[in-house]
């Protein structure tokens, strides 16, 4: 029996093939028992060996019903099977948790909760913003890009960093929860590096050297945001 198209707009999460390979391993089972295992006790007819080999050596990804499915046969949770989350819906089938779940706790009907995961729009007040951090376990980097945020983020960065960084405290301030003098550190040691950068491709004019420090330069503000990060973590007290 031929597996069934996946639905328009419903892409499976990032699926971490060498995990469930690994999973499947140490609990003694080849592809067939999974197989089995699906058919039997997951209403998936179509779940053969090769299928299961198949999304295992990354040839083919699982939809979000298959790896919750798997994850079951597996005896693990669909995080265990899931890559880097970065979306909304990928944070919560991370975390094994229904739609209808997310919508109740956080206030909203079920239709336009979906259509915000579908479109990667999330437009939930503040309060409705905390609970749903609270029950998907969102980090703060993965909040602010669940919750669209991260790309402003990183043109304020860019903006710091090319530019006058005490421009851009406040704004940086509002987008992003943490301690005012944190932000203004680590806005400051950003500017130094990124600045220290481009001096080196001034100072050597036309030579290999400088068209290195320049790509240098390039990939740094690529990553403006994870030097952000990095940066915060590094300049946050340890609690007591």
């Amino acid at each position: 029996m031929r597996r069934p198209p996946a639905l328009p707009n419903q892409p499976g999460p990032p699926f971490n093939a060498p995990a469930a390979r690994r999973l499947r391993s140490a609990l003694g089972m080849g592809p067939e028992h999974v197989a089995h295992d699906l058919r039997a006790s997951y209403g998936m007819p179509y779940a053969t060996p090769d299928l299961v080999r198949a999304w295992e050596q990354g040839a083919v990804t699982p939809t979000s019903p298959e790896l919750t499915a798997l994850a079951g046969a597996l005896w693990c949770s669909p995080g265990d099977l899931i890559g880097r989350p970065r979306t909304l819906r990928e944070h919560r089938i991370a975390r094994g948790v229904a739609p209808e779940d997310v919508a109740m706790a956080v206030g909203l009907d079920l239709l336009p909760y979906l259509e915000m995961e579908e479109a990667e729009d999330w437009r939930g007040t503040e309060r409705q913003s905390v609970v749903l951090a609270d029950l998907l376990h969102l980090s703060l980097p993965d909040f602010v890009t669940v919750t669209g945020k991260e790309e402003k983020l990183a043109e304020l960065l860019r903006g710091a960093v090319t530019t006058r960084w005490q421009a851009h405290v406040r704004q940086v301030s509002k987008l992003v929860p943490l301690d005012r003098h944190l932000i203004e550190t680590t806005l400051r040691e950003l500017h130094e590096e990124y600045q220290g950068r481009m001096t080196a491709t001034l100072s050597w004019a036309d030579s290999p050297v400088s068209a290195q420090a320049r790509q240098l330069g390039e990939d740094f503000l690529a990553r403006i945001v994870t030097h952000f990060w990095t940066a915060t973590e590094k300049g946050t007290p340890e609690p007591p």
